[in-house]
């Protein structure tokens, strides 16, 4: 059974960096991308970037991209989401997600239970 824990949220200013980190468990083939997920008050959940952990390429949410890099550490089982240049809008519970397959479908089959980031103007 695949296990998700996300820690590395909290409360930064606008401009502001965060990193989150997912530490996976379980068997690989059902968590061969991971991504993250997130979800404002009131609005659905919204991909945000996955990796695939075979060779570390990842895809990313037009919203995220060139200010949020998603990467892996495969010997501590762990993927990474760097956040720089946050702002109001990126507030959200991010979720890490993770699923099987090859191919980048920003659907995932697993979920965390989530890490609140708040990012003040």
């Amino acid at each position: 059974q695949v296990q998700l824990v996300e820690s590395g949220g909290g409360l930064v200013q606008a401009g502001g960096s965060l990193r989150l980190s997912c530490e996976t468990s379980g068997r690989s083939s059902d968590m061969s991308r991971v991504g993250w997920v997130r979800q404002a008050p009131g609005k659905e959940r919204e991909f945000v970037a996955e990796i695939r952990r075979s060779d570390g390429d990842a895809d990313y949410a037009s919203t995220v991209q060139g200010r949020f890099t998603i990467s892996r550490e495969n010997a501590k089982n762990t993927v990474y989401l760097q956040m720089n240049n946050l702002k109001p809008e990126d507030t959200a519970i991010y979720y890490c997600a993770a699923g099987s397959g090859w191919w980048f479908t920003r659907n995932f089959d697993y979920w965390g239970q989530g890490t609140q980031v708040t990012i003040s103007s």
